[in-house]
């Protein structure tokens, strides 16, 4: 499998999402750029981060002892805010590097953590990984991900929860998951 298109997969997330209107790149020590867009539609009142560049290289599992270097899923991970928070952009990055300074395959219903917030003053430091193909449709063997940002609370009770218990809640209590102002779900 070779490497994606990284014009071809801009162009995907701009005719799902709308123009590129904000973007950033980040290169960490060993890896290969990645950068993070800001995409908005202007009728919409949603705004879009997503990573390019991920996709570059396929995820693998830590535990394979000589991994196919050409082999496994690839992936790009997207976050829907109802408000810009541009401080999000190195964050986004750091996320998108988990599979390849840490070793594994981002998964629909796994979490990610950054021990930091997820932009500047933010009540999340976590993130819970969506099902791919909901938002914006596969594109070959890249699969995009979106985020769902989990406060510290959320991402503890997920953990011994589990992630569908936790979604279930967000359902239950009507939370807007693109509120980047909203408060942790009651987990009482």
């Amino acid at each position: 499998m070779t490497a994606p298109d990284l014009a071809a997969v801009e162009a995907h997330l701009v005719t799902s999402f709308g123009p590129v209107t904000g973007r950033a790149a980040v290169t960490f020590v060993g890896t290969d750029r990645v950068e993070v867009l800001r995409l908005a539609a202007p009728d919409l009142r949603v705004v879009r981060y997503a990573t390019l560049g991920m996709s570059r290289h396929p995820m693998t599992d830590p535990t394979v002892v000589a991994p196919d270097p050409a082999a496994g899923p690839r992936a790009e991970l997207v976050v829907s805010l109802a408000a810009p928070r541009d401080a999000i952009f190195r964050r986004l990055a750091v996320l998108a590097m988990a599979p390849f300074v840490e070793g594994l395959v981002v998964t629909a219903g796994a979490s990610l953590d950054l021990t930091e917030p997820l932009w500047d003053g933010a009540p999340f430091s976590a993130v819970l990984v969506g099902a791919p193909g909901g938002l914006v449709p596969d594109l070959g063997p890249v699969q995009f991900f979106p985020l769902q940002p989990m406060t510290a609370n959320e991402a503890a009770w997920r953990r011994v929860h589990g992630s569908a218990a936790l979604q279930s809640r967000w359902v239950a209590e009507g939370i807007d998951l693109r509120d980047p102002e909203r408060a942790s779900v009651d987990l009482t």
